[in-house]
């Protein structure tokens, strides 16, 4: 009888057993590089802001010492963790991607948001402190678009609404099934910038636009679509509608074909009519995709921009101006870095703080639903 072989030592022992000289050194090699990164950071940001006289003509020095803090970083790991340090380099790559694209742009954003610089002066950049601030505060466009938002926003759930319909349509058993698929499907293949362009420049352009003269031949001397404001905002809303209710349909329709059929058919032998079988076992079951649809319609819905800025450009009068287009216009047309970044950097904070409390009730929502 053989004796039993001694356990091999663990994966996670193997990889902690690192020599108390390598890590030490690993250690030394991440703080110092930290210490460097921080130290360009510091000048560059200090001298660009006007509080020291020395520092570097651009911030191209501040990306190369990002760029070899970030192999010193990766080396630093490898000798401080040994294997396990190995395991983190494979992850490290995309979190300083991540850092590099998205963090380091944020925060560089209230950088600039904390300054006047209009493009249209000789004085360059100047740190003016909560000057764009206030100004926004005080800003009766800003207010305007942000009322637009909660319009644009309010129309999701009618979109919500005919997408289902849609989607419980081609569900069904119908003729040329899979050709209304694909035709439903179509205006969501298109740019939304197309959309504008075929539907807003061509279709409803006053003159010669083939609706508009439709309309004129009904009736309707002056069809004024997108120049009076409610009407401007309505068509807006019409087109956005087109492009994206494609969208929500194709998701409510892949969880109406995901839901159990014997669930629905036992409904139908206990005698449920086709609305209660709809209101009371189809629609608690879709709960969770309809949620999911319609939390990802909205953070589309507040980035709308391209429609608007090709179709009315906010007009008129910002009648039809989203925050997203609003910032547009001050960046082109004013050539305000300073206070369009302010506007982005308040909105990214007001996006944030609504979609964590939309998160938030509907998780509770669906805990009391379930």
């Amino acid at each position: 009888m053989t004796s039993a072989s001694p356990a091999a030592p663990s994966l996670e022992a193997a990889a902690t057993h690192v020599a108390p000289e390598r890590r030490r050194r690993g250690v030394l090699l991440i703080r110092g590089a930290t210490l460097v990164l921080g130290l360009i950071v510091l000048v560059q940001l200090l001298s660009a802001m006007g509080y020291i006289g020395f520092g570097f003509a651009n911030w191209q020095p501040v990306l190369i010492a990002y760029v070899l803090w970030s192999a010193a970083l990766c080396w630093g790991l490898v000798l401080r963790d040994g294997e396990a340090g190995w395991q983190a380099v494979f992850v490290l790559p995309a979190v300083l991607f991540t850092v590099a694209l998205v963090i380091f742009p944020t925060f560089f954003g209230l950088y600039i948001a904390f300054s006047d610089w209009n493009l249209q002066s000789a004085d360059g950049q100047k740190f003016n402190g909560l000057d764009n601030f206030w100004q926004l505060i005080a800003d009766p466009y800003f207010w305007n678009a942000l009322g637009n938002m909660v319009f644009y926003v309010g129309t999701v759930i009618v979109q919500y609404a005919i997408a289902f319909g849609l989607a419980m349509l081609l569900n069904a058993d119908i003729k040329a099934q899979k050709f209304f698929r694909v035709a439903f499907l179509l205006p969501f293949m298109l740019s939304p910038v197309a959309v504008s362009w075929m539907i807003g420049k061509s279709m409803l352009e006053y003159r010669f636009g083939p609706l508009t003269h439709l309309l004129r031949n009904l009736g309707w001397e002056q069809p004024t679509l997108l120049t009076t404001p409610w009407l401007a905002k309505t068509t807006i809303a019409l087109m956005d509608a087109w492009v994206w209710i494609p969208f929500m349909m194709i998701m409510i329709l892949a969880g109406l074909q995901a839901l159990p059929k014997d669930v629905q058919e036992a409904a139908k032998v206990d005698g449920a009519t086709g609305w209660q079988g709809f209101w009371q076992i189809t629609f608690p079951l879709m709960l969770p995709v309809s949620v999911t649809t319609v939390v990802l319609r909205i953070i589309f819905q507040l980035k709308l921009a391209d429609i608007v800025i090709n179709t009315t450009a906010g007009g008129p009068g910002g009648a039809t101006d989203t925050i997203s287009s609003y910032i547009f216009r001050v960046y082109k047309d004013r050539s305000n870095v300073g206070y369009g970044t302010m506007i982005a950097e308040v909105y990214l904070i007001i996006i944030i703080v609504f979609v964590a409390l939309l998160l938030k009730f509907t998780s509770r929502y669906m805990q009391k639903a379930v």
